[in-house]
């Protein structure tokens, strides 16, 4: 039986337990192209591309969507603007590489983020102020999405986040960083449903299947996901589709619920309820 605690984020993540997947490929992409089409000074759609899971789904997703704009207007601004954002050489790249050679990007770019992490990270320390290494994976994320606005606003873009439930739940993003976006088409699917789009779509199984990692953390490379937050994704599904799991994994998810709640806020002001 549900507490009452699972049952509010529940109806908040909107997680069905069920999903056809074909049906959810064809509903993310006529969103964004709603979006689009309603906000016709828009002409491109920005996406970091790491080549983990999310990524590439979205990016996938995407490009789909700006060909049938493109096909549909016959307006040849629409355009998919895939960013590579590494921090340095990154260890992953083949997995970036082969994301972006099945997604086939209207348009890619690379920034490197270190230079302008480092310059962060050293000003502060000018100050004798000495930066955590976690709290730099923190100015990594947010870099990376500096970036990404610095293209859009030149391009009359939307910048799309790859946030979804599993990672909504325990605030396992960055605040200003890969939670900043304008738009997240991915917000309703799980994990697995997140892969179960990707399988349907016909991605690399080794894609599909590629351990979750913000390898973000320079002391912890390519720390998983998973062993950052102490809870398997597959629990974080089955909790969010109101199945019971075991106490030890309800006590996590709920910690990180609570303790991560300003992140799914709006700035706050006097007149809301969020902190009393």
């Amino acid at each position: 039986m549900m507490s009452d605690l699972q049952k509010k984020i529940v109806e908040e993540m909107n997680v069905q337990p069920v999903i056809d997947p074909k049906n959810e490929v064809r509903r993310t992409i006529d969103f964004m192209k709603e979006y689009m089409n309603k906000h016709s000074f828009l002409k491109t759609m920005v996406l970091g591309l790491s080549g983990g899971q999310d990524s590439t789904l979205l990016g996938k997703l995407a490009q789909m969507a700006m060909e049938e704009l493109r096909s549909e207007t016959g307006d040849d601004a629409y355009a998919f603007i895939a960013v590579r954002l590494p921090y340095g050489e990154q260890a992953d790249e083949q997995d970036a590489m082969d994301a972006i050679d099945w997604i086939k990007p209207d348009k890619v770019l690379r920034v490197d983020i270190k230079p302008a992490a480092d310059a962060i990270e050293e000003s502060v320390g000018a100050n004798d102020f000495k930066l955590s290494d976690f709290n730099k994976g923190n100015i990594k994320a947010r870099q990376r999405m500096v970036v990404q606005y610095a293209i859009a606003g030149d391009a009359n873009g939307v910048v799309l986040g790859t946030d979804h439930p599993a990672e909504a739940v325990t605030g396992f993003f960055t605040k200003y960083g890969d939670g900043g976006t304008d738009l997240n088409p991915l917000f309703r699917l799980n994990k697995e449903q997140g892969k179960q789009l990707l399988r349907e779509l016909g991605a690399p199984n080794h894609l599909v299947q590629k351990v979750p990692t913000a390898d973000l953390e320079s002391d912890k490379p390519g720390l998983a996901d998973e062993e950052a937050l102490g809870v398997t994704y597959d629990e974080i599904d089955q909790y969010l589709i109101g199945e019971e799991v075991s106490s030890e994994a309800a006590e996590t998810i709920e910690k990180w619920y609570l303790q991560t709640m300003h992140k799914r806020h709006l700035p706050i002001t006097l007149f809301d309820d969020f902190w009393k």
